[in-house]
């Protein structure tokens, strides 16, 4: 289901990083590239609402919007190419996902009821996009995707007619397969996921899996152990309701993850609207610390940090927590719609309205 939240014109570039280098340093004396990394607004040249971000390496990342707009870096966002899904851009579809693998591979959802829901691939920069999927269920409404290769990856839509309804591709998206309603529990009257950040699902390793579920009387986390085949599920602590639920999941491994999400009616709404888990997911608990500031729509786990962090991010502002999920600290920042830091390297790309996007890193040779 679409998010409709508003987002903060608050001006100046983010900070926050300015901050969690800070407490980085103090916490390691050994972390003298984070100290030198900084936030950087970088020029899209375009004007789309941005909610989904890819970043590959500190060169490479991808971002997709409103509009049926992509855009593509090759030099670490010194310039963006506008490589957009010339189906997407006739139709005005709005792609909140992006998935990218390399400079070359790349697949984007649209969201929206019925046909408005698509998967498109590119394999070669975007300079051409193959329509991989489009979605009959004229009640079904598709939200994100995940992957865990380039070839084998998993699209959730919002609940249908009571019963989860998720779709798995095994050869690059060539065929895209519902998996068996069966595998799922029931789903709640109303269940679905939040197309705010494309990260309502996510994938690990070869064969693990998360959902992030909202909308409905309770917000809950389905995983899976064995690349999609079964599910079970777990009540989260999050806010639940018509607007309410989870909004992103993210782990760091098998064992470790958080969940974001709240209201995005009350985005400065300062709830519990954050919980962790350390045993997979089976179970999901408020932090032992202070919460986040308000409504939050992207949760990433900080690869390069010396202790396990998190960043979140929402259009309201953004949070950091140093100590697992335990604790958050909110920054001196303008809100994003979307994270995500690179598989390699130290970098990240944070993604909002009117073509904004900001990279975090060392500063650029």
């Amino acid at each position: 289901m679409s998010d409709t939240s508003p987002h903060s014109t608050s001006p100046g570039a983010l900070t926050v990083l300015v901050v969690l280098v800070g407490a980085l340093a103090a916490v390691s004396s050994s972390v003298a590239l984070a100290v030198q990394a900084r936030w950087e607004p970088q020029n899209s040249g375009v004007t789309a609402r941005f909610r989904g971000v890819s970043a590959v390496s500190e060169e490479v990342a991808w971002a997709s919007g409103s509009a049926g707009t992509v855009v593509r870096t090759i030099d670490g966002g010194a310039t963006w190419q506008d490589v957009s899904v010339p189906e997407a851009v006739e139709l005005g579809l709005d792609l909140r996902d992006i998935e990218a693998f390399d400079a070359d591979v790349a697949y984007t959802l649209s969201i929206g009821a019925g046909s408005d829901s698509r998967i498109f691939k590119t394999v070669d920069g975007g300079a051409n996009w193959e329509t991989q999927f489009v979605n009959e269920e004229p009640t079904g409404f598709f939200d994100a995707m995940s992957f865990w290769d380039a070839d084998r990856g998993l699209a959730v839509s919002d609940s249908i007619d009571g019963e989860f309804y998720v779709l798995r591709t095994e050869d690059g998206g060539e065929t895209w397969q519902r998996i068996p309603p069966d595998a799922f529990p029931p789903a709640l009257d109303g269940e679905g996921y939040f197309a705010a950040s494309g990260t309502n699902v996510f994938t690990l390793g070869s064969d693990h899996a998360w959902l992030g579920t909202g909308a409905a009387a309770e917000a809950r986390a389905l995983r899976s152990t064995d690349g999609g085949d079964s599910w079970e599920v777990a009540v989260t602590p999050l806010p639940a309701g018509p607007t309410s639920g989870i909004y992103s999941i993210a782990f760091r491994d098998e064992m470790n993850g958080v969940v974001v999400g709240g209201d995005y009616t009350e985005p400065d709404a300062a709830v519990e609207n954050v919980a962790v888990t350390h045993d997979g997911g089976a179970t999901w608990n408020l932090p032992a610390g202070n919460g986040l500031s308000g409504h939050r729509s992207a949760v990433a786990f900080i690869p390069e940090a010396p202790n396990p962090s998190w960043m979140a991010v929402g259009s309201s502002g953004v949070d950091y927590s140093l100590d697992d999920g335990a604790s958050w600290t909110v920054a001196d920042a303008s809100g994003f719609y979307s994270i995500d830091f690179a598989r390699v390297g130290l970098a990240a790309w944070a993604v909002g309205a009117d073509g904004r996007i900001e990279r975090f890193g060392p500063p650029r040779q």
